[in-house]
């Protein structure tokens, strides 16, 4: 299982990875990315870190 965050204080609202998102758990809000999906469905495969400019995202395994 992992768990996926976000710093909002770093999203820029680029929106980058939403749509690349496997397990479809992130949404733009306010020009914010957000998890609205259940965080227990990220698959862990880091595309959202790899393709945020802003390093906003981090992903631990649990």
């Amino acid at each position: 299982m992992f768990l996926v965050s976000i710093k909002q204080d770093n999203c820029t609202g680029c929106g980058s990875c939403v749509d690349p998102c496997p397990a479809k758990i992130l949404e733009m809000v306010d020009d914010k990315a957000e998890i609205t999906g259940d965080a227990a469905d990220c698959m862990g495969c880091e595309t959202c870190v790899e393709i945020c400019p802003s390093g906003c995202f981090t992903i631990m395994e649990l």
